[in-house]
């Protein structure tokens, strides 16, 4: 079931700086959690059913200092807007807005190894734009890398989308249906296809067994490095756009 938003509270700290901290109340939660989402760009609190909002503002209150610091910690949000540069697998681009030209999105990329993201039309239809390239970038990535490693594996393979998710790199269904976050094509390369072959795993274990990963290991050796780079960097990508 999922969570109920409520009203948020604010905090404040000791220098008077306020907080204001939504929060949402889930019946799955087995306590209270303040956190700090990337992907909204500030706090969160998660209330169990039965308990009060004020005793949650108590409890965030307790921790305001925790929050002060991973708030400060926060990438800077990146907008897609012209001359904004994003990376693409890896490779930095720039955005260049070409409002008298057609075509949509292209890339071109420079004899000295520079990258340009052009965007043709209307200011206001820049960004939404250049996300939908994106995400058409990201399925044609992820679509062959999956069909790869679930045919390494024997394993038949049902759908694969692409969304904008918060909480998870990628998901696979009991169907064999496989999910994946489009902010992956920020990533470089070899992290994307670590998730692929993450969610393609799942397709034999539903689990993060030994086995499970053994499989990972098989798909892709030596994945360490890029789960290491996703821990460390993931939240980054949900600073664009």
């Amino acid at each position: 079931m999922p969570a109920a938003p409520t009203a948020p509270i604010v905090i404040t700290d000791t220098d008077g700086t306020e907080f204001s901290v939504p929060t949402r109340r889930s019946a799955r939660a087995r306590r209270m959690l303040l956190r700090v989402d990337p992907a909204r760009g500030g706090p969160e609190l998660v209330l169990p059913d039965g308990v009060a909002q004020e005793v949650g503002a108590d409890f965030a209150r307790r921790h305001i200092g925790w929050l002060r610091v991973r708030l400060a910690r926060m990438p800077e949000r990146i907008d897609f807007r012209d001359g904004a540069e994003i990376p693409v697998l890896g490779v930095v681009h720039r955005i260049r807005h070409r409002p008298d030209q057609r075509g949509g999105v292209w890339q071109l990329v420079d004899p000295d190894g520079s990258a340009e993201l052009h965007v043709a039309g209307r200011p206001e239809h820049l960004a939404r734009r250049v996300a939908d390239h994106l995400k058409a970038e990201a399925r044609k990535a992820i679509a062959p890398l999956a069909r790869n490693h679930a045919a390494a594996l024997g394993r038949p393979l049902g759908r694969i989308t692409v969304r904008d998710t918060a909480s998870r790199w990628g998901s696979c269904s009991a169907r064999g249906d496989l999910s994946f976050s489009w902010r992956l094509i920020l990533a470089p390369a070899g992290v994307l296809d670590y998730v692929v072959a993450h969610e393609a795993a799942h397709l034999v274990e539903m689990n993060h067994s030994v086995r499970f990963w053994r499989l990972v290991d098989r798909l892709m050796p030596g994945y360490e490095r890029e789960r290491a780079w996703l821990k460390r960097h993931g939240g980054r990508l949900h600073a664009y756009g």
